[in-house]
């Protein structure tokens, strides 16, 4: 199984680059981001067209997560699933080629201290709650999406610039850590335990040319996928050309 997550920011802006990184990488699975879209305002046609289901659970100017996958996709669920008030759209998972796969866009959390940090910092406590009240360890599960979290310093090019922000705060990498310890591993740190491999530049102060990335998207396994991972990377070249995604795509290959 080929699995891709990309925040896209924004289906539609992004539309003719989702279709040629389809056509391109070919992955069985595709877990996307930041749609900024409602379901109905999704390409659900051209994506069609290009071989895939679609699993939409979409909103208005921001947010949005979808999984596309080959093979039609079973029990999908939308939202954490703990009945809390939460008009955010930021979880969609499914079971489809074997696995359950979970796409998710983590909160960024704007500044340390700010209501929007406290909801980032909630919001990954009510995932790591979601993990345990729904899933099994044992059962193949993927977790993939726009975490908005570099794990460590070894995510970061610049880490001098980036201290103490909501991408790299102690208490943002602990809350990320506790989700994985769920039972959730690393999929792309096992194949580049030395780091270096960044996904996202900030459009601002020319950080993709200057090389100021981060590793914020990520692609976490149960173990039952994660010992059959035989490689992952960036394409970093999907940053590139004109009106790109912040993000690069990120894709994860299991033996199945």
């Amino acid at each position: 199984m080929k699995l891709l997550t990309w925040n896209v920011n924004s289906v539609r802006a992004r539309e003719a680059r989702l279709l040629a990184v389809l056509e391109r990488h070919k992955p069985d699975v595709a877990c996307l981001q930041e749609l900024k879209a409602l379901e109905e305002q999704f390409p659900a046609e051209a994506v069609k067209a290009a071989g895939y289901h679609a699993a939409v659970n979409g909103q208005k100017t921001w947010n949005g997560v979808a999984i596309l996958s080959r093979e039609p996709p079973e029990d999908v669920r939308r939202g954490l699933g703990d009945g809390a008030p939460d008009p955010q759209a930021r979880l969609v998972s499914a079971r489809v080629a074997g696995a359950r796969v979970i796409c998710a866009y983590v909160p960024n959390g704007e500044e340390v201290g700010s209501e929007k940090w406290a909801y980032k910092l909630e919001w990954l406590a009510r995932l790591r709650r979601a993990l345990e009240r729904d899933f099994a360890k044992g059962e193949p599960l993927v977790l993939a999406g726009d975490l908005n979290v570099a794990p460590d310093d070894k995510d970061v090019a610049k880490p001098e610039d980036w201290a103490g922000t909501v991408l790299c705060h102690e208490d943002a990498r602990k809350a990320l850590a506790r989700v994985a310890a769920w039972g959730l591993a690393d999929v792309v740190r096992k194949h580049h335990p030395e780091g270096g491999l960044y996904t996202w530049w900030d459009y601002r102060m020319l950080a993709f040319p200057k090389g100021n990335g981060l590793r914020i998207d990520h692609v976490l396994a149960t173990a039952p996928l994660a010992d059959r991972s035989r490689a992952a990377s960036v394409d970093r070249d999907e940053r590139k050309g004109e009106k790109p995604s912040d993000h690069a795509p990120v894709i994860a290959e299991f033996d199945l």
